[in-house]
């Protein structure tokens, strides 16, 4: 990783843009999967961003921030499985 960028926002981080990325790779998932697996990917995949967009506008209140942090492990760790 880069230490010299500046981030600009959650937009930037590299785990926002992988969850962006689960949703494209879903795309091509056989159709029969359409309403089970690939419905429940896309929920918790979505749940990640907006997850980590939460917590950046909230990372002057520690607390909040990590709570937010902590809930887009939780739906990380859903998607993985």
């Amino acid at each position: 990783m880069d230490t010299n960028k500046n981030y600009r926002g959650f937009r930037d981080l590299k785990v926002y843009q992988l969850a962006l990325e689960i949703f494209e790779m879903t795309k091509n998932f056989p159709i029969e999967e359409k309403y089970s697996i690939v419905d429940q990917i896309r929920r918790s995949s979505r749940s990640v961003c907006a997850n980590i967009a939460e917590a950046w506008y909230k990372r002057k209140y520690p607390k909040s921030f990590i709570n937010r942090l902590i809930d887009s492990a939780d739906e990380s760790g859903e998607t993985e499985v």
